[in-house]
């Protein structure tokens, strides 16, 4: 080691030395002076000892830096070879059947998550058609359902959040351009605990990328439960506005035969909304596979959708009050009355801005999220998704193989 040269050597014996004699005088000093002046001198002699060695340790410390860093640069700058197994973003499965065991929602009619499925199927360079279904695990998982379970006055029974949608898109443009992708470096040494400790290099690979331009059409149709109280007051309505066929109002209030408190009528209702969507889309695959020469092999086949929807809705209908008066002293039925819900405004536009990826493998999974503005109730329809799907299963569809005879 470097530290042991006699440059290093020498000048540390000396000190010694030298801190050995100073202790030698103050032994042989110390009853004629003074007790404060001693207290100093071994201030001196510390102060001394420990810049020494904080030079020492600092002196290791970057010489082990600099040979660290050395050895980083030289990884990094080790060029690497490759081998292209395949390179064909048109060579894709055509089927893509997906689970959904989690989806999350924030939408400000209903926070819900639960489950769903999604098929997506592409016919060449020409269309792509997508199917997708999804529901909530139980009412503990559909908000506006279980308030409304444990809370309303209102004899409705809640709805059960379902999501539907059906559509395809129309391939504009369709073409293939010269690309690159970045590659992580993976070694089966790596496995464990030296993955995570290590910084992950990356290689720049040449690909090429398929690129796609469509028009999107479809449908969809979406059944919940909401709070109509605060609808109501988003829209400056209150219970008056919402009328029987006599024209008389929804009450604001009724008397608890239990606890003989006057409390406020909590309402809530369903909402169901049947619409259409239109927009467009851009999409990205690549479909690479390369083989390195001291790393395991990489592949790049991401699919991934990016797309833009105007919603409109026909139909957005929001079920008439049904509330039943009660004996303020026994609790019992006396009448039951519909109460018409014309009077709150519903939204017959939305807009929407999605991003879909998923694999180009037999067995793998995606992700997909989506926010904007669905038509329901005004000012209850903002929303954000996130949707997680695994497994994904997918196929070619090419079951066929030649034969010769004989």
């Amino acid at each position: 080691m470097v530290l042991f040269r006699n440059q290093y050597i020498f000048p540390y014996i000396y000190d010694i030395f030298f801190l050995y004699h100073k202790a030698n005088l103050l032994f042989r000093y110390i009853k004629s002076i003074k007790i404060n002046i001693f207290l100093i001198c071994c201030f001196q002699i510390k102060t001394i000892a420990v810049k020494k060695h904080l030079f020492f340790l600092t002196l290791i410390f970057l010489l082990s830096i600099s040979q660290s860093w050395s050895q980083r640069r030289s990884k990094v700058t080790k060029a690497v070879t490759y081998e292209e197994l395949y390179d064909a973003p048109y060579e894709i499965n055509k089927l893509f059947i997906q689970f959904q065991p989690v989806y999350g929602e924030l939408f400000v009619s209903n926070v819900n998550a639960g489950f769903g499925g999604e098929v997506v199927y592409y016919m060449e360079d020409k269309f792509d058609f997508r199917a997708h279904a999804r529901k909530t695990y139980s009412k503990r998982f559909d908000l506006a359902r279980d308030i409304a379970e444990k809370n309303s006055s209102v004899d409705n029974v809640p709805n059960i959040f379902n999501y539907f949608e059906l559509g395809a898109t129309y391939h504009i443009k369709d073409f293939e351009k010269d690309s690159d992708t970045k590659m992580f470096l993976y070694k089966r040494s790596y496995r464990g605990g030296k993955w995570a400790s290590k910084v992950p290099l990356n290689a720049e690979i040449p690909c090429k990328v398929r690129k796609v331009y469509g028009v999107r059409l479809g449908g969809f149709a979406f059944d919940t439960s909401t709070d109509l109280n605060r609808a109501l007051s988003e829209q400056g309505l209150s219970n008056a506005d919402i009328v029987d066929m006599e024209g008389n109002p929804l009450p604001d209030s009724f008397l608890d035969a239990q606890d003989g408190e006057q409390k406020d009528l909590s309402v809530f209702g369903n909402v169901d909304v049947k619409g259409l969507y239109i927009g467009g889309s851009m999409a990205w695959m690549k479909n690479v596979a390369v083989d390195f020469d001291r790393y395991m092999p990489g592949v790049d086949d991401l699919i991934l959708t990016t797309y833009f929807d105007i919603m409109i809705a026909p139909s957005v209908t929001v079920d008439d009050i049904v509330y039943t008066e009660r004996d303020e002293v026994n609790g019992e039925a006396l009448s039951t009355t519909t109460y018409s819900t014309d009077a709150i405004k519903v939204n017959n536009f939305g807009f929407r801005l999605g991003v879909d990826g998923r694999f180009n493998r037999t067995l793998s999974w995606s992700y997909g999220g989506e926010f904007g503005y669905r038509p329901t109730v005004k000012g209850r329809g903002f929303f954000a998704l996130l949707k997680i799907s695994f497994p994904v299963y997918s196929t070619n569809l090419k079951y066929s193989v030649e034969a010769f005879g004989k």
